[in-house]
This record gives C-alpha cells, structure tokens and sequence, in this order.
C-alpha cells in the first residue's frame, strides 16, 4: 500500500516493485543500508545488472554492525557485475542504520526513498515497513545533500572496498560473533542507538562572506619562491606538481597567482567554505575573469574559474558534464586528501594541461601517501618551522599540560576513540579546572579552543562563563550566533575563547588568534599540524602564539611533539629526548608529570615488526591483495625502507609474515642472498638498476642470463634521457652531458665503468663482471625463474621510483 500527496509518498509494502520501477531509466542508483541479506541481492540483482549494462553508475554501501549482515549477500552483491563499486562500513561497534535508495537521472529528476527497510526480501516484499520516497522536483535541494551525504560515507575512511580478500575478512568475524551471540536478532533493537554525527559542519549553503578589500594583491613571501620553482616546472615539461606550504603562507594565493597562466580553471576542494573564499582570493586577483561555483546547490558550471566541491564531482554524471580537457588547470585543494578513491575518480577523468595539488601536510602519518599522484614531483617544499625562522609566520610559546585522563581505558575504534567514552571522561569537574587554570595561567587575548565533541565545547563554554568569560561554543549545531559573527567579535576582541569542533581545521583565516587551546587527544597528526597552523599567521595584533596542550597517555601523544622540531633534528631514534629544539624565538615547556609521561608511553611503543606488520594488514585489506612493494611505499603508513631494514627485504617481511606459498618459501630460502643483494646494494645514481631493468626486459625465461654493456646501451640512454627529471638528477654532469647525444661506445664505456664494475666487485655481491660480461652469480632453477623474475622486477621498479623521488624531493627543499 502507499499513498501519495504532492510528490511525497508513504510505502508502507512491496518496497521492491518501488526500487525496480527507480531503477529502469536511472544514470545513478545509489544504496546505503546497514544490512544486506542473500534474499535482497537476488531480488534486485538482475535489475542493477540490467541498469549497469545500459550505462549507469551503480554504487552500494553495506554495514557490518552487529554482523546481521550475510557474507553470502555481499559476494552476490559482488557477483552481479565488476563495474558495480560497493563498500563495506566498519562499524567498530558504533551503530550504523541507513535505510537509502537514490536514484538520479539524465533530464534533472531524481528519487529518494528512506525509511525502515534493509536489503532483504522480507523488508522488500513481506515485512511490515514503512519508507517514504521523495521526488527530486519537490525538494531539490535535499535531494542533492543526500546525494553529496552518500558519497562522503561512501568513501568515508571507515569503509573497505568489497573483494574476495574483505568478504573473508568480514566473514571471520561474523562467524566468531554468531557463536557467541545467538540471540543477535533480539539485541539488535536493544543496542540502537543514535548515528555516529558527521565530522563535516559545513553547509551547502554557507553565503560567501562579502569582502570589501579589493585592492590588487601581490605574491609574497614563500609565495614567490613557490612561484619561480612552478616557473621551473613548466619549463621542464612537467604537467602536475605539488607544492607544500605551512598553513598560514597563502597556498590558495599562490594557487590564484599561479593560475593567471591559464585561460579555464578547475579548483576542487571537499569543504564548501574552502570554495567560496578560493572564490573571493582568485576574484581579487583576476578580477577580470568569471567565476563559478559547483556543488550540491549551484552549477555554474560555463565560468573560466570553476570552484568545484569533490563530493559533486565524484559523481559520475556531473564529473561527464565536463570534457575531460575543458580545463587548462586543475587545483586540488589540500591535497592530502587527493590519495582518496572519491578524488582520483576526478583526477583520472580530466585532463588538464596542469595539475597542481598544494597542501601543508603531505605526511603519511595519517593516510596514503600522495607523492604518487604528481610523479614524486614536489615543485616546492617549506615546514612552518623553516617559515617561523624565516620570519615568516609567528613565533609560538608552546605549554605541555599534564591530562590525568586514562585514555587506555578508552575504547580505541580504529581511527578514533568511542565518542560516548571519551566524552565521560571529558565531562569531568576537575579536568574543567585544570584547563580553565592552564587557560588564565598562559593565555594572551584571543583564543580558540579545540574539542573533541560538540558536548565538550557546550560543556567548556558553559563553564568559561560561569567564570565570567567571554566564550562561545561553535560548531554544526550552534544557534543564535553564525560563524562569521563569531569571528568578528572575536577579531575585535569582544570574544576571549571559541570553542569549536573541526571547524577551524582547514580554510579558516584568523591571523589575530594568538591563542590555541587542546583539551582533545591528538588523534590525526595532520589535523594536529593544521590546527596549530591557525595562530602562526602573522598580525600585527600579537608578538607570538600561545599554545596550551594537554598531553594525556593517548595515541600519538609520544610523537606529536616532533611536529615543533628544528629542521634536521634526529628523528624516531632510541636517543631522541622527548622535549625537541625548536627555533630561535620560540620556546617549549613541558610539566614535569608530561616528561615522565612521555618517557613512559616511548618505552611501552607498539613493537617495531608489530607496528610494521599492522601498516601492511590495513594496505592488504584496502587492495584486497598482497601489496607489491612500490604500492606499500607508495601508499602504506610505514615508511618502505623499514621493511628492508627490519627483515633484510620486502620478501624477507612477507615470509615472516607467513604470505609466502610453500613454493615461494623454498624459492626464498635458495636465493636470499640474491633478493638481499638488489634491496641492499649502493645505489648514489640509478644506473644499476637501469641495467637489471633491461634484464629483466627480456621477460622470465631469459632475464637472468648473462649480458654485454654494448647490448644495454641503447635501452641506458634512452631510459635516462625519456624523462627531463631522469637526465637533471643522474645524467647531468660533466662526464654524462657529452653523451647526451648518443654514442654507443661512449655510453658502453660509461656502463662499464659504473654499474657493471663498481656492482660484480662489492664485497658480498652476487653478479660479476668479467671478460666484458655481466651476470649473476645464481643460475635459477627454470621451474623457479617466473618467481623470481616477478620479486626481482617488483624491487627494481621500487628502487629506481624511490631513488628518483628522494633525489626530486631533496632538491625541491628551500636552501
């Protein structure tokens, strides 16, 4: 039954007849529900296959909570078709109970339906539930917020992708829960609970904040050292490069400065703020062009600057809009993000004459690396500590705040801790005193309190004025007073302290804060960076930032303090004092309770091969497979030289790891001298592995025989001289420039001289060079070679990329 008043209808049975109907003429269908049973993917498999076939984009996100749902429903869920993009979400025991069903289409309509059924044939066909569905037309703008709320879930960092490698994962777990608790359906209703809140507070529709100020403005500053080194990109015939800049240099300036080159342009970033002021810096400076905004709301989609959100365009029909080269330059907006599956769909699909990503946390502390994404190409590079000794952002005076809060104690969901938890332990009188006495003891005049949930800033606020201060709480749910407003009181000093929730992460300028204040546990390093980076702008308002920071026995607490070395400074050693140097014109205390503190969790560190072995779980369960090792450096957490380091080689770790087959093991025990060989010999050029690339250019059966420099020459010189980067880093200086110009016997020679000599005579190494042959001092057994072959050539191509990207990344750095 169901009923219908002005394109709003209650369907309280057969939801199925209602899906198959959406489906029919969908060029977007797109399902998020918390339990997926075997019944329901049967129901709708041939419908989604049929959409799929006609062209549609079909996307589905499936949740793990409580492990109602079935391994069989998600392995028919990924039979149906290869271009079907499902996910699974990790709940980690927090509630995860979407009911949604959208279907998009080509002539602007759309359909939502959300309500109480899951993906099974009783909840389709039989049960007793009630869903309403909602045309597009009569509400679009929600329609188009639930299509921007699906996608930010869908690749939220809570979910995996659906392979064979994370149905068995899921699997395991779910038949280790059913045993244990075989009254599941009953305690569903019991442990119902609210959903986990959005960490985006930004609203679509946010109006710009109107600037008066539109003087010409200039590049400045490290602006104009970034912007020589993409002058010298350019001209190289690069076509993408990142730049990273400290929070607080202008990096969507230099973005603005640097697109003038270019007749369209593409700005995409995953705040809506973050549009509207890259809109407002790039008016100021080509005041001349057009812009445009394109998001879930507007579509002004025909202006030279596009300013564009990622959740948007990481849908296939609105990224299709667009030719792939409409766009002369694209800038993606804190590119830390950019290693993400919703971004390279973009980055993919268009093709700009020039990339440019710029960010001010590159690291890979929290997340894959992006190095990749620009071909290790890192135009120009400055830490806020190389600004704050230029005299480019402020000097800090940072306080360390003992916080006996036990956070051990504090469930740990794999990317953050239990919000109910935390929050208990938060909302705590004495802890509310220690920070208001830390806060008066070391403040300045305008401060921004960083929280870990709204209740703590409600919380903090509340108290701060009971105390007669001036505070507010500002977050996603603040009333009476906007975020503009706040920060204008602020500025203007009628606020001493706002306490916010993730607002001021990203995109948010207010050089007059001199104060930072942290009553959260610092669980991302990058935001820790970030926030941090909100009071190091200069103003002539302040001589220095303040920053109190309560360090309790929480992860990363040991290491976070790294972030205020000196450039140079020994890092992650045995050695290393837990109270780091800091620039000239900064200062660092620290109580006495946070040393030892610190000293303490040092010691009780996770184990090294522990902590390597977690990195490579988490790579492995993202790709569904083992990891080859340029992909375990280019995307893990660990650095990739550890696992060298630690077990003699890639392959070493993977036979500790138990991911060796028997046939494997034995390869690995026959020839470990060989796998240590290539991992471990000096590499000051790239010009031995160049020569073992052309090896193994000569496929599995020959690529262990023998070979002459002569035969090499023309692969050696054309490897180098095939890339501008290649020919500047190893092939530039005296002796190489006159052979730039091929010439046989003076590039044979050269080969010679270098690999073949300086290699086949190392002390321990496994090839030789003699009577003008180079070889291998192991002959593999044929039914072996096609193994070895594949190791061999997975650390060749790992070597060279990072021989290459060390080299780019050393020279990219300021002098």
């Amino acid at each position: 039954m169901s009923t219908t008043t002005l394109n709003v209808k209650l369907i309280t049975e057969n939801l199925a007849d209602e899906l198959i109907t959406g489906m029919q003429n969908a060029s977007g269908i797109y399902i998020m529900t918390s339990f997926v049973m075997q019944s329901g993917v049967r129901l709708l498999a041939p419908h989604l296959k049929g959409a799929i076939e006609r062209g549609a984009e079909v996307k589905v996100l499936a949740g793990d909570y409580l492990f109602v749902t079935q391994p069989e429903g998600l392995q028919a869920l990924l039979d149906i078709d290869p271009r079907l993009e499902a996910r699974l979400w990790r709940s980690m025991g927090t509630s995860f109970h979407p009911k949604a069903y959208l279907f998009d289409y080509e002539n602007g309509e759309g359909l939502l339906i959300v309500g109480s059924s899951n993906f099974s044939m009783s909840a389709m066909r039989m049960g007793m539930e009630w869903n309403l569905a909602m045309n597009a037309k009569a509400e679009p703008y929600t329609f188009q917020v639930a299509l921007d709320k699906f996608m930010q879930n869908f690749y939220h960092d809570s979910t995996l992708p659906l392979n064979e490698h994370t149905i068995a994962l899921y699997e395991e777990g779910y038949r280790t829960y059913h045993r244990k608790n075989p009254e599941l359906i009953r305690r569903i209703t019991e442990l119902e609970e609210e959903e986990y809140r959005t960490e985006n507070p930004g609203s679509a529709i946010d109006k710009p904040i109107v600037e008066d100020d539109q003087t010409p403005i200039h590049p400045r500053f490290a602006q104009i050292d970034a912007l020589e080194a993409l002058e010298r990109t350019l001209e190289e015939e690069y076509d993408k490069a990142m730049v990273v800049m400290a929070t607080g240099l202008g990096k969507t300036y230099l973005a603005g400065f640097f697109a003038q080159r270019f007749k369209r342009v593409l700005f995409v970033a995953h705040r809506e703020e973050i549009l509207f002021q890259a809109k407002r810096s790039f008016q100021r400076i080509m005041p001349d062009k057009s812009f445009g905004i394109y998001n879930g709301v507007l579509k002004e989609r025909d202006a030279d600057c596009v300013f564009a959100s990622i959740y948007t365009l990481g849908m296939k029909k609105h990224r299709e809009s667009f030719d792939q080269d409409q766009f002369d330059l694209i800038v993606v907006d804190e590119f830390h993000h950019a290693a993400a599956v919703s971004y390279q769909s973009v980055i993919q699909y268009f093709k700009p004459k020039f990339l440019l990503g710029i960010t001010a946390t590159p690291d890979r502390m929290d997340g894959k690396d992006v190095y990749a994404l620009c071909a290790g190409n890192v135009a120009y590079q400055i830490h806020f500590i190389e600004a704050i000794r230029r005299g480019w952002l402020s000097p800090f005076q940072y306080f360390g705040v003992y916080d006996d809060t036990d956070y051990s104690s504090i469930r740990w969901l794999g990317t953050h801790y239990d919000d109910e938890q935390l929050t208990a332990a938060q909302l705590r009188q004495a802890l509310a005193d220690k920070i208001y006495d830390a806060w008066t003891e070391h403040k300045q005049t305008r401060t921004i309190g960083f929280c870990s949930s709204i209740r703590q800033a409600d919380f903090l606020a509340s108290y701060f004025q009971d105390k007669g201060i001036s505070a507010v709480s500002l977050h996603s749910g603040t009333a009476g007073i906007t975020r503009e407003e706040a920060i204008t009181r602020l500025t203007n000093g009628i606020l001493e302290v706002i306490f916010t929730v993730d607002l001021f992460n990203e995109g948010v300028d207010i050089p007059s804060v001199d104060t930072l204040l942290f009553v959260r546990p610092t669980e991302s390093l990058t935001v820790f960076t970030q926030q941090v980076g909100r009071g190091l702008r200069l103003s002539g308002q302040k001589s220095h930032c303040t920053i109190i920071d309560l360090i309790g026995n929480y992860r990363n607490a040991d290491v976070k303090l790294r972030l205020f070395a000196t450039e140079g400074e020994t890092k992650g050693t045995a050695k290393e004092s837990v109270i780091p140097s800091v620039p000239v014109g900064c200062e660092l205390h620290l109580e006495t309770a946070v040393i030892n503190l610190l000293d303490e969790l040092r010691r009780k560190k996770l184990p090294h091969r522990e902590r390597l072995h977690r990195t490579f779980l988490d790579l492995k369960n993202e790709l569904g497979r083992i990891p080859t090792y340029l992909e375990l450096h280019l995307y893990g957490r660990s650095n990739s030289w550890e696992y060298r380091n630690e077990f003699g080689s890639y392959v070493g770790f993977l036979h500790w790891a138990e991911c060796l087959s028997k046939e494997e093991e034995e390869v690995y025990y026959l020839y470990e001298a060989w796998v240590r060989d290539v991992e471990k010999t000096v590499m000051t050029k790239s010009y031995k592995m160049i020569v073992l690339l052309y090896m193994l250019e000569r496929g599995p059966e020959h690529w262990a025989e023998s070979i002459t420099a002569k035969e090499v020459a023309p692969f050696f010189h054309g490897y180098l001289m095939e890339k501008e980067y290649r020919r500047r880093i190893d092939f530039s200086d005296n002796d190489s420039k006159r052979l730039w110009e091929y010439n046989e016997t003076g590039v044979s020679q050269l080969i010679e001289r270098m690999p073949m000599t300086k290699w086949g005579s190392a002390k321990g190494s496994m090839t030789r060079f003699e009577d003008g042959m180079f070889s291998l001092r192991i002959e593999p057994a044929h039914e072996y070679r096609a193994i070895l072959y594949r190791w061999t050539k997975e650390i060749c191509l790992y070597r060279l990329h990072h021989h290459f990207e060390r080299k780019e990344q050393k020279q990219g750095l300021p002098q």
